[in-house]
Parts: C-alpha cells; sequence; structure tokens
C-alpha cells in the first residue's frame, strides 16, 4: 500500500504541471488582461464583474477610438487596446509591474518556483497576498461546502437504502418524484424561493437572516449562542444546496444497493438463515458504498470550491467561488493561477484518500496486486 500512495503522490507532480501548463497557455490567448483593465479604468470605463450583469461597463477599449487625437495609426502603435495617447514608457511600467516585460517561458517557470514554494504572490489590484484574501474567503466555502455535502449524503445514503429495500412500493414511487423534482430544479431557484417563504423581510414566516455568516457583535456572544447564531445564518444557504444536491447521490445509493441484493451471494445469505438486517449490513452494505464513495471526492470538491457561486450571490456571501469568479472576470490572475493550483491540489489528494477508503470499507482490495 505505501508503495502505491507513492507512485499516486509522484502522479501529482505531472498532473499539476499539465493542469497548470494549459491554464497558461489559454491565458496567452485569451482576449484583454490586467494591463488593459488598468488602461480601461484610465479612461473611466468600469470593467468591474457585477457591472457587466447590470449592463454599466463597456469593452476594454472600446471608447479608445474615440479619443481626442485618436488616429487608426495611433491604434496600431500599440499592441494595447486604450493606450492612445499614453507614454510608451507608462505602459513598459504597467507591462513589468504585472510581470509581463518577460518571455511566457520565464514567467511560466517563475510561477511554478514560487507555487512549489507556495509563494503565490499578491493580488493584481487588492494589495493583499493571495494566501490573506483565499483565508478570508474560506469560511463561507468551508460552512457552505463542508456541511452541505454532509447534510445531502445524511440524507441520500439512508433514503436510497431505503428506496432499495422497498423497491417498487409506493414509498419508493413518492421519493422517487421527490429526488427528480430536487435534481430537476436549480439550487439558487430553491434559495429563492426559501429567501420569499422564510428570509426577512418575508411576509410569510421572516425568520431566517440574508447576509453573512454570522451576527454584528457575534464574538461578544457566549459560544452556545455563538453555533446559534451561526446556524441560524447558514441554513437556508446550506439547505438550498443540499435540495438539489442529495438527488444524484440518493438515485446512485439505491441502484447501487439493487444491484448487490440482487446477486448470488444475497441469496445464499438468506437461504443460510440471515435476516434481512444481517444480509444488508455484513454483506450488501460494503459491496454497494464502493460506488458510493468513488463519487465522494467530486461531490465535495465541486460543493466546496465551485458549486456555491449563485448561492453566494443570491444570500450575499463572499466565498471562494465569487472570488475565481471575480478573478477570472477582471484578469486577477494572481488569483486565478493560485485558486487553480491549490483547488487542483487538494482535488488529487481527495482522490487518494478515496481509494485509500476503499480499502478500509472492503479489505479485499488491494491496489498494489491489480492488473491493469
Amino acid at each position: 500500500m505505501l508503495a502505491y500512495v507513492a507512485r499516486r503522490l509522484l502522479l501529482m507532480i505531472p498532473t499539476l504541471l499539465g493542469i497548470m501548463l494549459i491554464s497558461f497557455v489559454i491565458v496567452q490567448f485569451a482576449p484583454g488582461g490586467p494591463v488593459e483593465r488598468v488602461l480601461a479604468q484610465l479612461q473611466g470605463n468600469d470593467s468591474s464583474a457585477t457591472s457587466r450583469f447590470s449592463g454599466g461597463g463597456n469593452d476594454f477599449g472600446s471608447q479608445s477610438a474615440m479619443q481626442p487625437g485618436g488616429s487608426a495609426a495611433e491604434a496600431g502603435a500599440s499592441k494595447y487596446r486604450g493606450a492612445q495617447g499614453l507614454d510608451p514608457a507608462f505602459i513598459k511600467q504597467l507591462e513589468a509591474q504585472f510581470g509581463f516585460d518577460k518571455p511566457a517561458p520565464e514567467r511560466f517557470a517563475a510561477m511554478l518556483w514560487n507555487y512549489l514554494r507556495f509563494d503565490f504572490g499578491k493580488s493584481y489590484f487588492r494589495d493583499v497576498e493571495v494566501l490573506t484574501l483565499i483565508k478570508e474567503k474560506l469560511p463561507v466555502s468551508i460552512s457552505l461546502g463542508l456541511w452541505m455535502t454532509l447534510l445531502s449524503y445524511a440524507v441520500s445514503i439512508p433514503l436510497g437504502i431505503r428506496k432499495a429495500m422497498k423497491d417498487g412500493s409506493r414509498f419508493d414511487t413518492w421519493t422517487s418524484a421527490v429526488v427528480i423534482v430536487g435534481y430537476a430544479v436549480p439550487g439558487f431557484l430553491f434559495a429563492i424561493l426559501l429567501i420569499v417563504l422564510f428570509g426577512e423581510g418575508s411576509s410569510f414566516l421572516p425568520f431566517f437572516p440574508l447576509r453573512g455568516l454570522t451576527s454584528d457583535g457575534f464574538d461578544a456572544l457566549p459560544w452556545h449562542l455563538q453555533i446559534v447564531d451561526y446556524a441560524h445564518h447558514v441554513a437556508l444557504p446550506i439547505l438550498a444546496m443540499a435540495l438539489g444536491a442529495f438527488a444524484t447521490s440518493t438515485l446512485l445509493t439505491k441502484n447501487s444497493f439493487l444491484e448487490e441484493i440482487r446477486k448470488q451471494y444475497v441469496l445464499t445469505a438468506r437461504m443460510k438463515g440471515l435476516t434481512e438486517t444481517q444480509v444488508l449490513y455484513r454483506h450488501v452494505f460494503r459491496n454497494a458504498m464502493l460506488i458510493v464513495i468513488a463519487g465522494f471526492p467530486g461531490a465535495f470538491i465541486s460543493a466546496f470550491f465551485t458549486g456555491s457561486l449563485l448561492i453566494e450571490t443570491v444570500f450575499s456571501l463572499d466565498g471562494l467561488g465569487l472570488l475565481s469568479f471575480e478573478s477570472i472576470i477582471n484578469r486577477d490572475y494572481a488569483v486565478v493561477f493560485a485558486t487553480l493550483y491549490i483547488f487542483s491540489l487538494i482535488g488529487l489528494v481527495v482522490n487518494l484518500l478515496s481509494d485509500l477508503t476503499y480499502t478500509w470499507i472492503d479489505p479485499r482490495i488491494d491496489f498494489e496486486t491489480r492488473e491493469a
């Protein structure tokens, strides 16, 4: 097993290298960039992420052709849109500030060397260390991702097992209808419905707050009231995310158990006089749960890092999902590549832990001796 873990850890190196290389190459060909964003701000164009949704901003350099004294010749004199009339020395200073005065291979090599030492530098536009910025947003993502994943699995696994045992019954029919509705309706629509019904200002049951993870004066509260206040704030966002997330894992659990229940070894166990509970938890459970565990890393990473953007927006929560989105829109490449590197590394580690959990549930599995 140690040899298998060592091989997997070594394979993470080329995997991370490939992810970062492909992303870096794509960025080189993507239109716009941090220099263009600075030039757009100098011209008075609002290039923030939210202004693009509201229609308040323009594309980078969209007004450059209308600047006094601008001409087609000047437009071709710079590789940046919106650079007309500006001192070339100032443009070079901007390039040096963002590191674009160096060739792309040199910039990529320097980035990898820094990331190996977990030195992610500063955000281009916030003047804050990237790690500090991520730490500030992490509590929101932990709250949403961790509790949502635990809640959805706590509901879906028992429900899926029960549906498998009652396959074809009335219970299986009406719970399947609920699961299908939960799968079909997006989480942010559930979020809006919950806000209308239970959010502050609602005309029905205005019980839950709609902003932040805690109330003002949270630190002054006793520890038990802090727990209550925290649960009060995260209840609606977590419920909105879990209503859609538990559907897939419920059906996966049911189908996995149905497949195992119909196998010959289950019939043999029943013929030996074992009860249904003994057959289920002594024989079926560890075999059927393997496929459910296989889907856990993807669900966890998706919920923890990328699945909460709309929920964060609806409930005014500033987490990693919103940070990543705004960084991409605003061309804050320091944050984009840092979060990509961290998320990819965590995803690879979680997948390794998932494989190791296989051997914990079923000791018969040995990754070292399996044949390709």
